[in-house]
């Protein structure tokens, strides 16, 4: 009798820090929240509703500050692209310049951190991130686009459509992954955004293989 009570209190008390780690996690905080969460169970409840930040926010604009206003309008789609670092986000990129060429009106280049990399005082995370993203820009600017870029911080989907939204962005380009088990845990980033960015979505397909790959080059954007 004395075991099976242990044995549900334990179960209690493992099921209550994974649920309340992974909502964690799916408000944009770093999975390292789960150690913590399965170490204290249910009394982690009440640090995961004082911690969590209830909206995105800008973690570092790039070199044009916020030059993503709603003022800077020119002739041309304004595009938004989220990437991530993956092989999976240089495809989205060529294919973005593949389609749109020399005209955009505006390209934005993001990547979303987790809110607890915004507060590291390293900034390990987040400098890497616009690093990436500088190299990203850099080799658009290499076929003769300027492109701007963006560190936000949240949940990705939600960082993604609410900047898209408050920056009137016409279109936003991602990259769709495997269906893996943080996928399913966590749900994925692209069906969050056809569901409900309220701007148009466009989201690229993951390379079959190398062999069979027809993506674009990102030789040639015009």
């Amino acid at each position: 009798m004395n075991t099976t009570i242990v044995l549900i209190f334990a179960a209690f008390w493992i099921a209550t820090g994974v649920v309340t780690g992974l909502w964690m996690i799916r408000r944009g905080h770093d999975p390292l929240w789960m150690l913590v969460a399965l170490a204290f169970g249910p009394l982690f409840v009440p640090i995961a509703l004082e911690r969590v930040e209830r909206s995105p926010r800008l973690a570092t604009a790039g070199p044009w500050g916020e030059s993503t206003s709603q003022s800077s309008r020119s002739d041309g789609p304004r595009v938004l692209v989220g990437l991530d670092g993956s092989p999976q986000s240089e495809q989205v990129l060529a294919t973005t310049l593949w389609l749109f060429g020399h005209g955009f009106g505006m390209l934005v280049l993001a990547e979303v951190v987790h809110y607890d990399a915004t507060m590291d005082a390293s900034g390990r995370e987040v400098d890497a991130a616009k690093q990436r993203l500088a190299g990203a820009a850099a080799a658009a600017g290499e076929l003769g686009v300027v492109a701007q870029f963006e560190v936000l911080a949240g949940p990705a989907g939600e960082a993604l459509r609410r900047f898209a939204e408050d920056q009137e962005m016409d279109v936003l380009v991602v990259g769709r992954r495997g269906g893996g088990l943080s996928t399913r845990l966590l749900g994925s980033v692209s069906s969050d955004l056809v569901h409900h960015s309220p701007v148009p979505v466009l989201v690229v397909e993951p390379a079959r293989s190398p062999a069979t790959t027809d993506s674009p080059s990102p030789t040639n954007p015009s």
